[in-house]
């Protein structure tokens, strides 16, 4: 095992300037937590960029408050709309706006960004973080597919670029914490936490009548429609034991996934000497993120609440049923293959998860389409950004027109 995250470019140094702040994902959970933070520490931390898909009316809302240089939307017509609303309200100070792929690169790599948070959901955070990658920008990264799909890729152009990727879903960063200053190599496993989401305790037969409705009812967070879904198929636990394997350079044999309902332990590091480190807090994803932000410092987050172990009670730890939650195994499958398999994994189960929110196929569909994409694609080296498209855009395909009869709702 080696260290994938380099050492602090100034360690214990703050700079007097607020450091820049871009945000792929600008109106969803991740990205309005952060501009949460950001307005809360102003003092540390300024907003140069923000890009979000169709919510225009909350981009406006957040370009009057936070005063960014550049803002992107989805699409041309919402674009227009948009620079029309700031420039009325705004006048010279109102920021230029982009659309579409070009939007998202050009506010992944805007002038002044110091650390891009990339929480884009799904695989068209590739492209845009890659570019701040190769410019040199540290990544606050909380959208996982960017290492689903691509990690061999990121991984080696952040080593090209001396760009830092600063896990920020709670597992990797709590991995991350629990092995700063340490060597790498005295690691023995990697252990993710899941809460095993809102059927764990269902039976097959259960899982064969789960409406969509019950499937986001989640019991600990509170997120996206898509990443609920993940949660209860374990999917995002698949997905993040990929993420795993390239931020930590670990094999996949050394990382190990726990069922945890609490929720309060989110990964633990076990060393050679048999000691094992765990990391704990509150449910409450202002903390992942406020230590990538930050890092090599921590912020006071005095306002949150305070973890009571005394009053939290009991900790329960089991491990993952792979019968009843088919998803983990896959994933683990994928990363075994290599090469373009995981990016096909993770197509295939965004448009299973699409699918399933449309109440066009069941619950255990959804593992069932990922595995028959799996089962007719051949993995390749991911050489590329063109190689790992195709074989995303291969898989939505195939995973779309899939016939599954709705058998197991």
């Amino acid at each position: 095992m080696t260290p994938s995250l380099r050492q602090p470019k100034t360690p214990g140094v703050t700079t007097a300037a607020p450091k820049g702040v871009s945000i792929l994902g600008c109106t969803g959970s991740i990205g309005t937590t952060t501009l949460a933070l950001i307005e809360r520490f102003r003092l540390r931390f300024r907003v140069v960029a923000l890009a979000a898909g169709r919510r225009t009316d909350l981009v406006k809302e957040q370009a009057l408050r936070f005063r960014p240089e550049l803002v992107s939307v989805g699409d041309g017509r919402d674009a227009a709309e948009l620079a029309a609303a700031l420039s009325s309200e705004m006048g010279a100070e109102a920021p230029a706006v982009r659309h579409g792929s070009d939007g998202l690169r050009a506010v992944a790599c805007a002038a002044g960004t110091e650390v891009l948070v990339s929480a884009l959901v799904g695989a068209v955070g590739l492209e845009p973080t890659l570019a701040a990658i190769d410019a040199g920008i540290d990544i606050a990264l909380a959208n996982k597919e960017v290492m689903v799909v691509g990690g061999e890729l990121v991984r080696r152009r952040a080593a090209a670029s001396g760009a830092r990727l600063l896990p920020v879903d709670s597992e990797h960063n709590a991995v991350f914490q629990a092995l700063a200053g340490r060597d790498p190599a005295h690691v023995s496993k990697i252990i993710l936490t899941a809460s095993g989401g809102p059927f764990r305790e269902h039976s097959a037969e259960q899982l064969r009548h789960v409406t969509r409705e019950e499937a986001l009812r989640h019991p600990t967070w509170n997120m996206g429609s898509k990443i609920t879904i993940d949660s209860a198929t374990l999917m995002n636990k698949g997905l993040e034991v990929i993420e795993a394997r390239w931020l930590f350079d670990v094999v996949p044999e050394d990382i190990e996934v726990l069922v945890h309902p609490q929720s309060i332990v989110h990964a633990l590091v076990r060393y050679r000497d048999e000691s094992v480190i765990a990391v704990l807090a509150l449910p409450d994803m202002t903390i992942p993120i406020a230590y990538a932000l930050s890092y090599p410092d921590v912020l006071e987050l005095g306002h949150l609440p305070r973890l009571d172990l005394a009053a939290t009670g009991t900790l329960t730890f089991g491990r993952p049923d792979p019968v009843r939650f088919p998803c983990l195994a896959l994933a683990y499958r994928a990363l075994a293959a290599g090469g373009t398999m995981p990016a096909v994994a993770n197509a295939a189960n965004e448009i299973a998860v699409a699918r399933f929110l449309a109440d066009d196929i069941g619950f255990g569909d959804i593992a069932r389409t990922v595995s028959i994409c799996m089962d007719a694609h051949v993995a390749v080296p991911c050489d590329s950004v063109e190689v790992l498209l195709e074989a995303d855009a291969s898989a939505r395909r195939m995973a779309a027109a899939a016939e599954l009869g709705r058998a197991s709702a």
